[in-house]
């Protein structure tokens, strides 16, 4: 976190002072390079602090903080453009220095999460830590989880290569598909008609506004919901809800703009462009309390200790490849498709759902260092994959009995 601060920060500065389109194109490598290092360690950060009871509703607060910043973001952008003189929109990238430095500073203040610490050998530390964010002293259960699952990490030297092994691919498969549906589910497209519709309504000059303070205010308030409801009713009950608003919403978009919108024609009564409007924020709404906090809480949780860094690392590469393929191919799709890109995402917001329904088992109240025993082993299809423990067990056990008896026992198996 602290080296996505200083990324940050590094970045802030030379895109407001840039003098030159190669100063603009380094400040933007750099804050990509702050996303990736924050997108991974914050959401594991949390996951790992936060107690079973509220894990996911504090992990959300991630994302609540994002939905604010494009809301602030927007209004910030709409404002600075108005500025005369040209230098508006170094004001605009400028003010990104400001969460960049509360990030940092958070940073330094911040302690470290037990299970990190334990991982590192630091124990009296770690246990220090855990019983201070726990309020208790009783902490012995938990701590001797960790301690486990830190005995198994450090037999892992290679915890990418690890990541691919049989026992491994559940939590791989769960977390690098949900980046992709994450993606697939039409955010961009939804966001990039609302300006537009929010202008057919009359706003004119001030649709741009009007449509980042509405779905801006829907998707902080949508997410509001996710922290309250998600350790309640569990990550399942809200992603099978929002797949059947989603989809629904979409095709009513799809089907308005299929008949009253045509390449010469922009035939859009404001009812119907009212009702639009009310399909987009119930898109919003829908996407805010599911797919938006989900698809980052999710992977944070499921990982076992000796690859949930790697594992995180990989969930957040998905997802930042497909945000880039998706926004570099929306705009040609949607000159192809017209209204029929809403259909499209609808198809993907049925398969996703599917998926979710079979695939996906639900992590709820489940402390973080036992999902294996308690989710993995349990799922109908998934456990399968967890049977690798014990035929690495097996193994073990038959070429201690083949040394002691002067054969090699691979010959056997």
């Amino acid at each position: 976190m602290l080296i996505a601060g200083v990324f940050f920060i590094i970045g802030v500065a030379l895109n407001a002072g840039a003098q030159d389109l190669a100063m603009l194109i380094a400040g933007r490598i750099l804050l990509g390079c702050g996303v990736g290092f924050a997108n991974q360690a914050v959401p594991l950060f949390l996951s790992e602090i936060a107690p079973t009871r509220i894990r996911g509703g504090l992990n959300i607060l991630f994302q609540l903080n994002v939905t604010i910043g494009i809301l602030f973001a927007n209004l910030v952008n709409y404002g600075t453009a108005k500025i005369k003189g040209g230098w508006g929109w170094r004001l605009s990238l400028g003010l990104a220095g400001i969460p960049a430095l509360l990030l940092t500073v958070g940073a330094l203040m911040v302690t470290e999460t037990p299970n990190s610490l334990v991982e590192r050998g630091r124990l009296d530390e770690g246990k220090a830590v855990l019983r201070r964010i726990r309020g208790t002293d009783n902490v012995e259960p938990e701590f001797a989880d960790l301690l486990e699952a830190s005995r198994l990490a450090k037999e892992v030297k290679h915890p990418f290569r690890n990541l691919l092994q049989r026992r491994n691919r559940p939590q791989l498969v769960i977390a690098v598909a949900l980046q992709i549906f994450q993606q697939c589910t039409g955010i961009n497209a939804i966001m990039f008609y609302a300006p537009v519709l929010f202008n057919t309504l009359g706003f004119g000059s001030d649709a741009s506004l009007y449509s980042a303070v509405v779905t801006g205010a829907v998707n902080v308030l949508s997410t509001l919901v996710s922290i309250y409801s998600v350790d309640k009713v569990g990550r399942r009950v809200l992603l099978l809800e929002a797949g059947v608003q989603m989809f629904f919403s979409q095709f009513v978009i799809a089907i308005i703009l299929g008949i009253k919108v045509t390449d010469h024609s922009t035939n859009l009564s404001k009812g119907f462009a009212i009702l639009v409007v009310v399909m987009i924020c119930t898109y919003v709404a829908a996407f805010a309390w599911s797919w938006g906090p989900l698809g980052w809480l999710i992977p944070s949780e499921t990982f076992p200790l000796e690859t949930r860094s790697a594992g995180q690392s990989v969930t957040v590469c998905v997802n930042l490849l497909f945000t880039f393929i998706i926004a570099q191919a929306f705009l040609s799709m949607l000159c192809h498709f017209k209204f029929g890109i809403f259909i499209f995402f609808s198809a993907w917001v049925l398969i996703m759902s599917v998926f979710v329904m079979f695939l996906l088992p639900e992590t709820k109240n489940v402390p973080i260092e036992e999902m294996t025993e308690r989710v993995w082993k349990k799922h109908w299809f998934w456990a399968r994959f967890m049977d690798d423990d014990k035929n690495q067990m097996f193994v073990s056990a038959e070429k201690s009995n083949g040394k002691s008896n002067g054969f090699d026992p691979s010959t056997r198996l």
